[in-house]
């Protein structure tokens, strides 16, 4: 069956976010044979080059709103965005990032158009034997999944978990790129104005995107500590986090937090360091890939879930994996 898939191109400090990539593929897959995929990107400037990487992935069409109003995320302008987008493309699906952006857009979206809403997708199923498309995600903090499957007559909307679905990789040399059109966008009445970003955790990856991510926890016993945390996580090109009780302890900022009431993140390896592995932690990170936890209790609740426990003390052991990483590394230069 082909479908029409319009994908809502999420940007970052005026770059595309992985998650676009992710969702562009799952569109694609989605369209089937004969379908169609579109793009929609916002922001103010500089989106030439962002709408030619979605070409030549594969999205036939791509919208671009380009306007002063989109230079920072405003809700009410971003929304109009995408409606736009809804009236013009009329797709039979929107699919976006499970991202905070991502997460405010789609019930409204959804709301707007009568359209079904599944949220927090980690998987695709393709349909067979005359069943419906399955959108697996987690629940009871990945303890347990569910099937969830589309009423006929409406649109979709789905936001996907970042790292979770394979990325739209290029067409084959020779393949066409898609057009690109001016979307009809007029800036709604703004509610809330954005006068300034304040970035704390600046100069890392986005943790929901990091292929690698080590964390911290309550063992890291000051802010100093997580000092070889971020040497080690620089070596594998990750990103730094940490538990609630790290942040409540003054350790690091909030920006940081995994878990429950935190961040969900799903790398390739996830490093616990000095973390007891907390229910609300795990919450937030049991479905990574590889878990290495690193603690001096070896009763530590973390090691139940990990696939690969380090009894010892995170500050012997943190500087020795670092300088494995930083030869490896040098190595394979």
């Amino acid at each position: 069956m082909s479908r029409t898939i319009l994908v809502y191109a999420e940007r970052r400090d005026g770059s595309l976010r992985r998650v676009a990539f992710e969702a562009l593929g799952a569109a694609r897959r989605l369209a089937g044979e004969g379908g169609s995929v579109h793009a929609v990107l916002a922001g103010s400037g500089g989106a030439a080059e962002d709408a030619a990487a979605l070409q030549v992935r594969g999205a036939d069409v791509v919208h671009i709103a380009d306007d002063p109003t989109l230079r920072d995320y405003a809700p009410e302008a971003y929304l109009a965005v995408l409606r736009a987008a809804m009236d013009a493309v009329k797709p039979d699906a929107l699919l976006l990032g499970h991202t905070a952006a991502g997460r405010e857009l789609a019930p409204r979206v959804a709301a707007a158009y009568g359209a079904g809403h599944i949220a927090d997708v980690t998987a695709i199923e393709p349909p067979a034997d005359g069943a419906d498309v399955g959108f697996i995600r987690p629940l009871y903090a990945g303890k347990a999944f569910e099937r969830r499957s589309f009423l006929p007559g409406h649109p979709w909307v789905v936001t996907v978990r970042p790292n979770n679905l394979p990325p739209a990789e290029p067409l084959d040399a020779g393949g066409s790129g898609g057009a690109v059109q001016a979307l009809p966008y007029a800036p709604p009445q703004l509610w809330t104005a954005v006068r300034g970003v304040l970035r704390r955790a600046s100069g890392q990856l986005d943790l929901a995107e990091a292929d690698v991510v080590v964390s911290g926890g309550r063992g890291v016993r000051s802010a100093a500590g997580f000092e070889p945390l971020h040497a080690l996580a620089a070596a594998f090109g990750g990103a730094v986090g940490a538990s609630r009780a790290a942040c409540d302890a003054g350790y690091c900022d909030y920006a940081l937090q995994i878990g429950q009431t935190g961040k969900v993140v799903t790398p390739q390896l996830y490093i616990a360091c000095g973390i007891s592995g907390a229910i609300q932690h795990l919450a937030g990170m049991s479905q990574s890939r590889t878990i290495v936890a690193i603690n001096k209790d070896p009763d530590a609740p973390i090691f139940s879930i990990a696939d690969y426990a380090i009894v010892g003390d995170l500050f012997e052991v943190v500087p020795l994996l670092t300088s494995e990483v930083l030869r490896a590394n040098q190595q394979a230069d």
